[in-house]
């Protein structure tokens, strides 16, 4: 059995046994590796963009006598993939908003996914705002410290969900209604930009410095508002 980090066998734990998964931006295929070596995955698909990761991968795959279950496939985003290939895809290792991009951009390629998982590394507020505009709905959330960084997960299924506040956006719904306790760890990261960005308007003149400061006070009282209620 392969070893994978924590972040990755963290993802592994949200896929479904005996589904067909593709994973993008997969490295080394190190997690299509892993779910089909323990069983949940039937078929995968490793897609990766930059060519040393992916001959890695075709590397990993061969080495663990998985090519007849595993495609490693070269190319940008859900382009690897053909529609209704597969049941549940996950992205990790990039930012919120490239994430988004990577949807939007092959949304054709969603046709059949059942479920989405996705591990965005900051801006988890615009991915999680575009699912809710696509006709996705939350169903899990997590978040892990590994190797001093903090990583986050979402979980989605097809359906409908409303959130009314944009702290739900950028915190997780679930993650709030748990009240996870590494919120409080990023709460803590955004008050101290906020009192470094205050000090730096502090002495701004004009309306344009007092409406930046307003705006910055607004923040800090959201985020203690947060920390409140995670706390108790």
């Amino acid at each position: 059995m392969i070893n994978i980090s924590e972040r990755l066998a963290r993802i592994a734990t949200f896929v479904p046994s005996g589904v067909r998964t593709a994973d993008i931006g997969s490295d080394h295929a190190y997690l299509p590796i892993y779910l089909v070596q323990r069983g949940q995955a039937v078929q995968a698909v490793a897609g990766e963009l930059n060519e040393g990761p992916y001959l890695g991968a075709e590397r990993n795959v061969r080495s663990n006598g998985l090519a007849d279950r595993i495609s490693v496939r070269r190319g940008d985003g859900l382009a690897v993939l053909k529609p209704g290939e597969v049941d549940v895809i996950t992205v990790s290792g990039m930012g919120g908003g490239t994430i988004r991009d990577i949807l939007a951009a092959g949304v054709e390629k969603l046709a059949g996914v059942s479920r989405l998982i996705l591990s965005p590394q900051g801006d988890g507020d615009s991915l999680r705002r575009w699912l809710l505009q696509h006709g996705w709905k939350i169903v899990d959330e997590d978040m892990l410290v590994e190797d001093d960084k903090l990583y986050e997960f979402v979980v989605a299924e097809r359906g409908e969900m409303v959130l009314d506040n944009p702290l739900q956006l950028e915190f997780g719904p679930l993650l709030l209604q748990r009240k996870h306790p590494l919120i409080l760890e990023r709460v803590e990261y955004e008050l101290g930009k906020v009192a470094l960005a205050l000090k730096g308007v502090e002495k701004a003149k004009g309306e344009s410095g007092q409406e930046r400061r307003d705006a910055l006070q607004k923040r800090r009282e959201q985020l203690e508002e947060v920390r409140t209620y995670v706390s108790t």
